[in-house]
């Protein structure tokens, strides 16, 4: 799973003008393109062309393949070309934190599975909020070390997902809500799903208790010891 360093390093090798246009450039075509195709299209040297190509590949932009572009094949045919297109990844940062595909996710879900069985949508809503929780807390007990305690388990997992949580005294505050502006036109409805999805990774982790207690500039949920 990408992690917000990957996407900030990413995001950041198109900081150069070039390495930028080079990106641009790969991404408009077609079909995967050489170093000496790109080098040519903008005028630079192909070892130059090169260079800023692989550092895109290696942080995850491009992806790349190996053909002859003469299209023979067999002795003398020469060695294949190394070709670059744009890579499946998605590259996003946002700060603070936002978590907004997740949210569409849960709600499509949510939808499908209301228009399926009948169920009411904020009820389905929160299910899938829910499970997805659960898969949260399974994944930060398998990556945590033994005997740590459950809230700090629980606070790493959801640092991982832009909640930003902060001790104060024995609770534990999120001062960030990764739904933000859902959350202020929608405030019910996605502090419901934000307890649901809360709640059952602290159920996974074990230990911990989770409440609702709306407060201006942080997320609604508030996590104590149990």
């Amino acid at each position: 799973m990408s992690t917000f360093a990957d996407h900030v390093a990413g995001i950041g090798l198109l900081a150069d003008p070039l390495r930028r246009e080079l990106y641009l450039y790969v991404c408009a075509q077609p079909e995967a393109v050489s170093r000496e195709q790109a080098a040519d299209a903008l005028g630079i040297a192909h070892h130059k062309a090169k260079f800023h190509l692989d550092k895109l590949e290696d942080e995850g932009l491009l992806t790349t393949e190996f053909a002859r572009l003469t299209g023979r094949t067999g002795p003398g045919a020469g060695r294949p070309s190394k070709l670059y297109r744009r890579a499946a990844d998605e590259f996003a940062v946002s700060l603070p934190g936002r978590e907004y595909e997740l949210a569409g996710q849960l709600m499509a879900d949510a939808i499908a599975a209301s228009a399926a069985t009948g169920e009411p949508v904020i009820e389905a809503l929160n299910r899938a909020a829910a499970e997805h929780g659960r898969s949260w807390g399974r994944a930060a007990i398998q990556s945590s070390a033994s005997r740590r305690r459950a809230i700090d388990i629980a606070s790493d997992a959801l640092a991982q997902h832009g909640y930003e949580p902060r001790a104060e005294g024995k609770e534990v505050v999120l001062a960030n809500c990764p739904f933000h502006s859902l959350a202020s036109s929608h405030t019910e409805m996605v502090c419901g799903m934000n307890l649901a999805l809360i709640d059952a990774l602290a159920d996974e982790v074990d230990g911990i208790r989770c409440s609702l207690e709306p407060a201006d500039g942080r997320c609604c949920v508030v996590l104590s010891p149990k």
